[in-house]
């Protein structure tokens, strides 16, 4: 449509700078002649360049929904290959429910009970360390004091 409208301005154009030449006499022919042919050329040269931009919107908007159509297709067919593995993933849980029940079950007395035979020697192996820990501590605490009056005085 643009270049309708366009061929119809060059066209006008041409007439009236025809119909202007023939009324005036003492024209340079060949000057008006050079600077319409520039003329027709300059928009020759702009709608080809607007045609070839226009081109490559619409192949880059065909492109476009191209991809968003192979997308959904993509999403309709792995759909239901989702909701089938949803579904085997939810019955595998149900039956392997019972088996980790029936561990736990198992495990939890094991557990018990060797929490209870750790736990008198974890506290036993706490009440015979707690002695030297707070020994060495008192030794580390008497090196720091030492330290300190080694240093020379802190001017402020």
């Amino acid at each position: 449509m643009k270049f309708s409208l366009v061929a119809a301005l060059v066209v006008v154009l041409a007439v009236a700078h025809g119909s202007e030449a023939v009324s005036l006499v003492k024209r340079d022919t060949q000057a008006d002649l050079d600077r319409l042919t520039q003329l027709i050329k300059d928009m020759s040269v702009s709608i080809t360049t607007a045609t070839q931009e226009m081109v490559e919107k619409i192949k880059t908007l065909e492109m476009t929904n191209t991809a968003q159509t192979y997308v959904e297709e993509g999403k309709a067919k792995i759909q239901p290959l989702m909701e089938k593995v949803q579904a085997e993933a939810a019955m595998l849980q149900e039956q392997v429910q019972p088996y980790i029940t029936n561990i736990e079950d198992h495990i939890k007395p094991l557990t018990d009970n060797f929490h209870a035979q750790v736990k008198p020697l974890t506290d036993n192996f706490h009440t015979q360390v707690k002695p030297l820990t707070d020994m060495m501590e008192k030794l580390f605490q008497q090196v720091v004091d030492q330290s300190k009056v080694l240093l020379p005085p802190q001017s402020s």
